[in-house]
C-alpha cells in the first residue's frame, strides 16, 4: 500500500504542477457600449480565430462577450471601445492590413491597435513579445471583415 499511496502522491504532484503552468483568464477592462453595439461586437468577438500568432485562445475575467485574449504575455482584444483620442488628430495615420482599416498606438509594453472605418471599434492590445506587433492583424482581419461593417475606407 506505501508503494500506491506515493504513486498517488506523485500523481497529485504533478497534475498540480502541471495545472499551475497553464495561464488561467487574463483581467480586460470591460466596456459599455450601447445594446446595438454590444450585439455587433458579440458576434464579432465569437468569430475570432482560435490563434493569433500561433498563440492559444484564452479566457478573459471579468467573462464577457466582448473580450477575448490570446497568449501569454495576452493578446487582449476589446470589442465596443471609444475611438482613441490620438485619432482624431490631423496628423494621425490610417493603415491598412488585409483590407482592414487601422490606427496604431505604441505604448510601454507593444502596441494598441484600432480599427478604422467600421460600425464597431475593436481594439488589439498587442505586447512587445510579438515583434513585429502588426502580424498579429493578420490573422483577426477575416473575422473583421465578415463582421464588422466597413462604413469608410482607410485613406
Amino acid at each position: 500500500m506505501p508503494r500506491r499511496a506515493a504513486l498517488v502522491f506523485t500523481l497529485l504532484t504533478l497534475s498540480s504542477v502541471l495545472t499551475g503552468c497553464s495561464p488561467g483568464p487574463v483581467a480586460v477592462a470591460v466596456p459599455s457600449p450601447a445594446p446595438e453595439v454590444a450585439d455587433a461586437c458579440t458576434a464579432l468577438i465569437q468569430a475570432m480565430p482560435a490563434k493569433v500568432l500561433d498563440a492559444e485562445r484564452r479566457k478573459t475575467e471579468p467573462a464577457s462577450a466582448l473580450t477575448t485574449a490570446y497568449g501569454d504575455p495576452p493578446i487582449e482584444v476589446t470589442c465596443g471601445v471609444l475611438p482613441p483620442a490620438g485619432m482624431a488628430q490631423a496628423q494621425s495615420q490610417c493603415f491598412e492590413v488585409n483590407g482592414v482599416g487601422w490606427f496604431a498606438q505604441e505604448v510601454t509594453n507593444g502596441y494598441v491597435f484600432t480599427t478604422i472605418g467600421r460600425k464597431v471599434y475593436l481594439e488589439l492590445a498587442v505586447p512587445n513579445k510579438y515583434k513585429p506587433e502588426a502580424n498579429a492583424l493578420t490573422d483577426v482581419s477575416d473575422a473583421i471583415k465578415a463582421h464588422n461593417t466597413l462604413i469608410t475606407p482607410c485613406t
